[in-house]
């Protein structure tokens, strides 16, 4: 499957952050976009087939899922991001959050 590692995604990357609400409200990289897994299937159309996209959950294995799906389903330019939210904030990446507190993983 193909992945990529936090410092690699490039600003122009667009990022699929496929967590739960709370997950998202907690903290998620600025820019990103949050289609939950379990809404994908509706929203499909949201993720764009011209471009790099890179998938992104907690540790790696529900972006895992969505990369696979959506490489089958006609996705050329989809990675997933080894390690999830956790090597992103492991490698010093940014987040902020939507809930007033400092931005964290769930």
């Amino acid at each position: 499957m193909p992945a990529v590692t936090a410092t690699q995604v490039g600003d122009d990357d667009f990022l699929l952050d496929v967590r739960d609400d709370d997950e998202w409200h907690a903290g998620h990289v600025d820019g990103a976009h949050h289609v939950p897994m379990m809404e994908l299937l509706a929203r499909l159309d949201e993720v764009p087939q011209d471009r790099d996209v890179v998938v992104v959950c907690k540790v790696g294995g529900r972006s895992a899922q969505v990369t696979a799906y959506l490489n089958a389903n006609g996705w050329e330019r989809v990675r997933n991001l080894d390690g999830g939210m956790l090597a992103w904030v492991g490698a010093g990446r940014p987040m902020v959050s939507e809930d007033g507190h400092a931005a964290r993983v769930l």
